[in-house]
């Protein structure tokens, strides 16, 4: 337990944050302290071929000890946290043995974790939780997965009488903004399939993921004196506002679940000559997600036709349900569930309300279900992770390899 808490503190304390601004990969240069910090681990801890490319792409392998041919199972976390909220001077801070009562985070500014509001606290009474000091996010998202990985790959090495097959290990940057699979090379990873370590809670087992979009909207405006504006203003501001309200108001995130998918505004600006709206759509149907962006369109046609062409409308996809790259190859879900039935860790299985590089990947020729890391309240001051998840992980990664090597 001590190894895996310093392990991931060491790491959290490192900002990371990408930026979806930044056309660099990584995205930030802070990002290369914390690449070259696992690049010299991997070694440590006795891995091979322990590369990292131009654009901070960590690989490496533990080699097989068996003699028989079995397939290459590989392991992927990413780096890089957020840019939705601080990871700049990183506190974390230990609760050992909770008591499942509020958690002051910090005093001054009366940010407090509770399970009154957050429920899934309860189910860790009695453990050891790393936690914020309510200033900026924790970054389990996702080093816990990466700890994992390095904590489950170095009790292997010391371990040899656990026989396994060929193991890639691969970290990314910029997973938070969409690229941490694109450029990814699947060609030099070399695997039969992989896992994304980056779930939360234990026994989360995912292969279906939203397919997802990014819309940006602009309205073009009139400005005139408002005293003598009738029939002559144009207030780009109230054309966004319109074309809001032609969205389902009940398909945001905040009124959806499980497979329901969403409209999200997630930034506004603008004045009377200029505004933009930039959202997000989501939805796991492949249809229904095109008759979103359907629905996006008409709506700009319609209030163009009304107010004389003065939105734009620019839509682009960005990754897609990775359920149809995994389901002919379902056996690599069925071993991972084997491993956590053998460690007496309830599967769940359920679709991602998010997305993920191993959806990408996927789709790039690399099958790549999810698995759960154990952190919680992920993107922001809120978050935690139970070191008995993270403990669970590490076994998981080393039951699947076990199990790869036995079938």
């Amino acid at each position: 337990m001590q190894k895996i808490i310093d392990r991931f503190i060491s790491y959290v304390t490192i900002d990371t944050q990408s930026d979806p601004n930044s056309n660099s990969t990584p995205s930030t240069e802070k990002q290369w302290v914390l690449a070259h910090k696992l690049t010299e681990e991997l070694k440590q801890i006795g891995l091979e071929d322990v590369t990292i490319d131009k654009n901070s792409y960590i690989m490496a392998t533990l080699p097989s000890n068996i003699e028989k041919v079995v397939p290459t199972v590989g392991f992927i976390s990413h780096f890089d946290t957020t840019p939705d909220f601080s990871g700049t001077d990183v506190k974390p801070r230990l609760i050992h043995n909770y008591n499942g009562k509020d958690i002051v985070l910090n005093k001054e500014n009366n940010i407090v974790l509770s399970p009154g509001y957050f429920d899934d606290l309860l189910l860790y009474k009695g453990q050891t939780l790393i936690v914020t000091d309510g200033t900026t996010l924790l970054g389990a998202d996702d080093k816990a997965g990466i700890t994992e990985i390095i904590t489950a790959m170095e009790y292997l090495v010391k371990h040899p009488e656990i026989k396994h097959g060929p193991i890639r290990i691969g970290f990314t940057p910029d997973e938070e903004i969409g690229r941490g699979a694109h450029k990814f090379d699947v060609k030099k990873f070399n695997a039969d399939w992989a896992y994304t370590m980056d779930g939360s809670q234990v026994g989360e087992l995912e292969y279906e993921n939203f397919n997802a979009a990014g819309v940006k909207i602009t309205a073009v405006g009139k400005s005139v004196h408002p005293g003598y504006a009738k029939g002559k203003m144009v207030n780009a501001i109230g054309l966004i506002n319109e074309l809001m309200n032609l969205l389902p108001k009940k398909e945001v995130p905040e009124q959806t679940e499980g497979r329901e998918g969403f409209f999200h505004i997630n930034q506004l600006q603008g004045e009377i000559e200029k505004a933009e709206l930039e959202l997000i759509i989501r939805d796991h149907d492949p249809s229904l997600f095109e008759k979103r962006k359907k629905l996006l369109q008409s709506s700009v046609n319609e209030l163009n036709e009304k107010h004389g062409d003065c939105f734009s409308l620019e839509i682009k996809d960005q990754y897609f349900n990775m359920r149809e790259k995994i389901e002919p190859v379902f056996h690599v879900v069925e071993i991972a569930k084997e491993a956590m039935e053998s460690l007496d860790i309830e599967p769940i299985i359920k679709p991602i309300r998010g997305g993920t590089d191993g959806s990408q990947l996927s789709f790039m020729g690399l099958p790549c279900p999810n698995i759960f890391a154990g952190g919680h309240n992920f993107h922001g001051k809120y978050e935690y992770v139970p070191v008995e998840s993270m403990q669970k992980a590490v076994e998981v990664i080393v039951k699947i390899c076990e199990i790869v090597a036995s079938k």
